[in-house]
């Protein structure tokens, strides 16, 4: 009998230290006039995952002029008292807290791992207008690139008309300076021989 009696002890005590180390939960309600939009959420959802804490949701709410994130959370006692100190002397950069409450809470909590997919869906939603933006900047760069390279195409081309006029302008002036050339001589010619003519006619006429 006190061979069972003892046993029966050690069991109550398995019990009692099962019972002490049983799952909590936790209200926790951060206030201030920035704790929306800094990421407040996300990490307090990464302290829970740290911690191990299987149970955690978290959202968003206005209270007054004040913004305020409210978190579930589910643990055992050790993992709970790590997850409320870490909130109580960390935040994420930016924010601004005026308190940090925390209070027993006894409804459902979400399961730590389905609150995460919510997160990485919700972040997901929020990402796609800015990759869609991205995609269309790239097409709309990758147009513009083309057509530089097009441009950059007909240098060559443009180039060698640049020499063709350059060419026939040449040869242009070297058929007026062989015309000018041609048309001097025969122009001198021509005027001596209308001043000899003119000589003549002065002495006919007793003019000269």
């Amino acid at each position: 009998m006190a061979g069972i009696a003892a046993s029966n002890k050690g069991n109550n005590q398995i019990a009692c230290g099962y019972i002490f180390r049983m799952t909590m939960k936790l209200k926790v309600k951060i206030t201030g006039p920035k704790v929306h939009d800094v990421g407040y959420r996300y990490f307090l959802m990464t302290v829970a995952i740290d911690q191990g804490l299987k149970g955690f949701n978290a959202r968003n709410k206005m209270s007054g002029t004040d913004q305020e994130v409210i978190a579930l959370v589910e643990g055992d006692e050790e993992a709970i008292a790590d997850f409320r100190d870490l909130v109580e002397n960390r935040k994420p950069e930016h924010s601004e807290v005026s308190s940090i409450a925390f209070e027993d809470f006894n409804g459902d909590v979400m399961k730590t791992e389905s609150y995460a997919q919510i997160c990485s869906a919700i972040q997901l939603n929020k990402a796609i207008p800015v990759l869609l933006e991205i995609r269309d900047n790239t097409r709309n760069t990758l147009d513009e690139i083309k057509a530089v390279r097009k441009n950059t195409d007909t240098i060559p081309q443009m180039s060698e008309d640049i020499k063709a006029v350059r060419k026939t302008g040449d040869a242009t002036l070297e058929e007026i300076k062989g015309m000018r050339e041609e048309f001097q001589p025969g122009y001198a010619s021509n005027l001596r021989q209308v001043q000899a003519d003119i000589r003549a006619i002065k002495d006919q006429l007793g003019l000269s």
